[in-house]
């Protein structure tokens, strides 16, 4: 008989990593300047370092659609794994596979200018993230609206309050993953 296979369907991996490992040089002595690292060349010391692992061997899959949650100790290597991931790092070995676009709120806020508005500076970040201009006008509105901060978009970010600033540097990282189902659910209505 007929032997009909199934057409293979498209990854449903978001995110793959296999065999990351990332480990850091830990300097034993601190030199800051020129001098002392050409005075210790002369004298014949050299620094000396101790390998620090932040990351060895890790293994995983993310399906689309679903959450994972990294736990660990201060240390343990949860940063580093998640810079890796967003591109920030590279991996010593192993490999990661992105079938998407990621967003890291690793760092919130960081481009930020205190000294232009809150408009300006969403327009700023969203460019940094890569968004097209067209992109970021179709979510301007939502971003403010979503922070809850519309009523201060051409305040100077230098006045704003730690929270403020926080909110508003989420919204704009999560901004290209704002849906039409969030909208549905109410998240972008502030009166209700």
């Amino acid at each position: 008989m007929f032997d009909l296979k199934t057409p293979k369907q498209p990854s449903e991996d978001a995110i793959i990593v296999s065999n990351v490992s990332k480990h850091f040089r830990i300097p034993h002595e601190k030199k800051t300047k020129l001098f002392e690292h050409i005075a210790g060349t002369l004298k014949g010391t050299t620094s000396t370092y101790e390998e620090f692992w932040a990351v060895k061997d890790v293994s995983f899959t993310v399906k689309k659609g679903e959450t994972l949650g990294i736990i660990g100790e201060n240390g343990s290597g949860k940063s580093t794994l998640l810079k890796i991931i967003a591109g920030v790092y590279a991996p010593d070995s192993g490999t990661v596979k992105v079938n998407g676009r990621i967003a890291p709120f690793l760092e919130l806020g960081v481009g930020f200018n205190p000294e232009l508005t809150a408009e300006d500076n969403v327009r700023l970040y969203g460019a940094i993230m890569g968004m097209s201009k067209k992109e970021m006008e179709d979510k301007f509105e939502e971003i403010f609206e979503f922070a809850e901060l519309s009523r201060f978009r051409n305040m100077k970010l230098k006045n704003f309050s730690s929270g403020m600033y926080a909110r508003l540097a989420f919204a704009t990282a999560a901004a290209p993953s704002f849906s039409p189902a969030m909208r549905a659910a109410g998240w972008f209505d502030a009166g209700g």
